[in-house]
């Protein structure tokens, strides 16, 4: 079996594919043993794909590394992923400057809620105010033919 594998790396993917073909017209199952078997063992990557895929896992752990190793450096409250700088005093610093921006954030957040919460009442207040002072239409059609004289 290594012989003919073998021989099949030597004529390369068009000689895989054309036997995964065959396998599919002969017997189903074996067409799609043969695709399992290139697909695992990576004859059907692109070239180079292997191993770029392997630099972005790399990147990816070395990535989520450094932010768990952060991650005790870190305020609470604050939700970035900053990574350390280093500098322990502009570290520092950066860390007061967050944690004031959080503060003032949701002072802000606070403050739109309330003038939301001025204006939604001043829109009912008007509305109010409208439909007091609108006329209330009769409900006996006859009452508005009163002025008429009979006759």
């Amino acid at each position: 079996m290594t012989a003919v594998v073998e021989k099949l790396d030597d004529l390369g993917r068009p000689a895989w594919i054309a036997v995964m073909v065959l396998g599919f017209i002969l017997f189903w199952p074996a067409g799609l043993a043969i695709l399992a078997y290139l697909i695992w063992s990576g004859r059907m990557t692109c070239g180079g794909m292997g191993s770029r895929w392997e630099r972005k896992m790399q990147r990816f752990q070395d990535k989520m590394g450094r932010w768990n190793a952060g991650q005790s450096e870190r305020p609470q409250s604050f939700t970035g992923s900053f990574t350390p700088s280093g500098n322990r005093a502009f570290d520092e610093y950066r860390n007061e400057t967050l944690h004031r921006l959080e503060n003032e954030f949701a002072e802000f957040r606070s403050f739109l809620d309330r003038l939301r919460e001025a204006k939604d009442k001043a829109e009912f207040e008007q509305f109010m105010t409208d439909r007091r002072n609108r006329p209330t239409p009769s409900t006996n059609p006859l009452a508005s033919d009163n002025s008429r004289p009979n006759g």
